[in-house]
């Protein structure tokens, strides 16, 4: 089986055929990181318009590189949301204009389904295992127990990880984007300088907090009467450490739990666009050890968002025979608890965005 997927939830326009053997078999993806980069953030309307310029030109670029023809393939996946309305739009209407003509299925893939899958595609991880999702927008603890079957453990009450790595790097004026920006700049910074908090560590439970954790950045900055970049470059490894901290924390928590409802302790699974933080993975690979499991992560590639995770979480969800209709509506808001396994999900309604 051969499912083409789009990707079009943010600012990267993305499209990868893959095959139900785990092989992508071509992936193109187009950064919108110049565009934006003079705003410090990501603008939804100059992402919408940049999908829409360049998408159709990613696919016919992409089932070249696959040597195949629409009529080749057995499905079409595309983000359809959560996501930036304008660009989720952009995706979802073209994928079903493709299905349409060619007479193919449609699948409306959840994106962070996406990510939550994206282990079974690059290393062939069996359900059920625990996951750690971290995105620019998302920070949640799971227990993946199969396609559509996701018990959440805890999740973020105020900012998430990522969005306070963007913003913290933006404070602390490292560049665009945020994130890896600042994790180059912690590798040159003293993680002890600063005494920053650590949210929610040692509470019980398995939710998260990071907002108190960006203010304390501000505050510790603002006390500086001109920061130096190595001021700046041991506040961002200060923070980093803390995140992780953070992270530790809350996973060993989720962990057991997990290892007491389901008789096993794992693996444990970080997906998303934080998981490619190198300084993070390796403290929750050392917990992973500390508590007997391990720890399973992405290649860095399919860490951010990219088009192969939808096309494979379409096709999970097509050789358990689902597909959606094409009148599904691009969702802005789609909370993964509202998933259902195949053969059982209602057809979403849709929200303003």
């Amino acid at each position: 089986m051969l499912v083409l997927g789009i990707e079009t939830s943010c600012d990267e326009t993305a499209a990868a055929v893959v095959r139900d053997d785990r092989t992508i078999v071509a992936h193109k993806v187009l950064s919108q990181i110049t565009e934006h980069r003079e705003f410090g953030g990501v603008v939804p309307e100059i992402a919408a318009r940049s999908h829409l310029e360049h998408l159709d030109r990613l696919i016919a670029a992409t089932m070249e590189e696959a040597g195949l023809s629409f009529g080749q393939l057995d499905g079409v996946a595309a983000t359809s949301g959560p996501g930036l309305i304008g660009g989720v739009l952009v995706g979802v209407m073209t994928a079903k204009a493709l299905a349409a003509v060619h007479d193919l299925p449609f699948l409306a893939v959840n994106h962070l389904e996406g990510h939550a899958l994206t282990v079974r595609l690059s290393d062939n991880v069996s359900f059920p295992y625990l996951l750690l999702l971290v995105s620019g927008g998302h920070c949640q603890l799971l227990a993946v127990d199969g396609v559509g079957r996701y018990q959440r453990y805890g999740g973020t009450v105020d900012d998430a990880a990522g969005e306070a790595f963007d913003k913290s790097a933006k404070l602390l004026d490292l560049g665009y984007p945020g994130g890896p920006a600042l994790e180059q700049a912690a590798k040159q910074g003293d993680a002890g300088r600063f005494a920053l908090p650590r949210p929610m560590k040692g509470r019980p439970g398995c939710d998260f907090s990071f907002s108190g954790l960006k203010t304390a950045v501000r505050q510790a900055l603002s006390e500086l009467e001109a920061p130096s970049l190595q001021d700046r470059r041991d506040l961002a490894a200060s923070f980093q450490a803390a995140v992780a901290d953070i992270l530790e924390d809350r996973c060993r928590n989720a962990l057991a739990r997990f290892r007491a409802e389901r008789g096993q302790p794992g693996p444990l699974v970080v997906a998303g666009g934080v998981a490619a933080n190198a300084a993070l993975r390796a403290r929750l690979d050392r917990l992973a050890g500390e508590v007997d499991t391990r720890l399973v992560a992405p290649p860095l590639k399919l860490c951010t968002d990219n088009a192969a995770m939808i096309a494979w979480a379409g096709l999970e969800r097509l050789r358990l025979g689902d597909s959606a209709p094409l009148d599904f509506p691009a969702r802005p808001r789609w909370p993964l608890a509202e998933l259902q396994p195949p053969g059982a999900r209602p057809v979403p309604e849709p929200q303003d965005a």
